[in-house]
């Protein structure tokens, strides 16, 4: 896009391809980073506990469990 324009051949000259070495050093960053962070390993939350209606406050039955 840029490398047709006369002034960025100019400034690639004088001051290097900023860009192309911004990318390059992204590119080694998320290498780098992808073998230091491994992926979170999401597990489905536990199933939470039924409270029967006419149980007293704060009883309640782990899944499975009878009421007596």
């Amino acid at each position: 896009m840029f490398q047709e324009a006369p002034i960025y051949r100019q400034l690639v000259a004088e001051r290097g391809d900023v860009p192309a070495q911004v990318r390059d050093e992204a590119e080694r960053i998320g290498r780098d980073l992808q073998q230091v962070i491994t992926p979170l390993q999401v597990s489905a939350p536990p199933a939470p506990e039924r409270v029967w209606p006419s149980a007293p406050a704060g009883l309640a039955l782990t899944a499975g469990a009878q009421p007596s």
